[in-house]
C-alpha cells in the first residue's frame, strides 16, 4: 500500500492544526476496527487467543498497534508443518487498511 501526500501532512501537522486530532481519531476508529476483526476472525478453543487480542497507542494516538499475547499467536497465524494456518490477524488489516488510506487521503485534502 503506498501512501501519496505525506509531505501535505507532515506539514499539516508541524503547523498544529486540529489536523493532529482528527488523524489520531481515525487511527484510532480503524485500529478498534481492526481488533474487533481480528477478535472475531481468532478461532476459539479456550479463547485465551481471542481474549489477549490488544491494541495500543502512542505518538499522541498517531500510532496503532495491534498485538496477540499468547506465544502461539504465530502458529495459528501462520501454521505449522503440522497444523493448517487459520489467519486472523492479516485479514483483519486488509479489510481496514483501504478504508483507513481512504479517510487519511480526505483528510489531507
Amino acid at each position: 500500500m503506498k501512501l501519496n501526500g505525506m509531505e501535505r501532512l507532515n506539514k499539516k501537522l508541524a503547523s498544529g492544526s486540529s489536523i493532529r486530532q482528527d488523524a489520531a481519531k481515525v487511527v484510532q476508529k480503524h485500529a478498534t476496527r481492526m481488533n474487533g476483526l481480528a477478535q472475531r476472525n481468532a478461532p476459539v478453543d479456550t479463547g485465551e487467543l481471542r481474549r489477549s487480542i490488544r491494541t495500543g497507542y502512542s505518538d499522541g494516538g498517531l500510532t496503532a498497534t495491534t498485538k496477540v499475547g499468547v506465544h502461539y499467536g504465530p502458529y495459528v497465524e501462520y501454521g505449522t508443518r503440522f497444523m493448517a494456518a487459520q489467519p486472523f490477524l492479516r485479514p483483519a488489516f486488509y479489510n481496514t487498511a483501504w478504508d483507513f488510506k481512504d479517510d487519511m487521503d480526505k483528510l489531507v485534502k
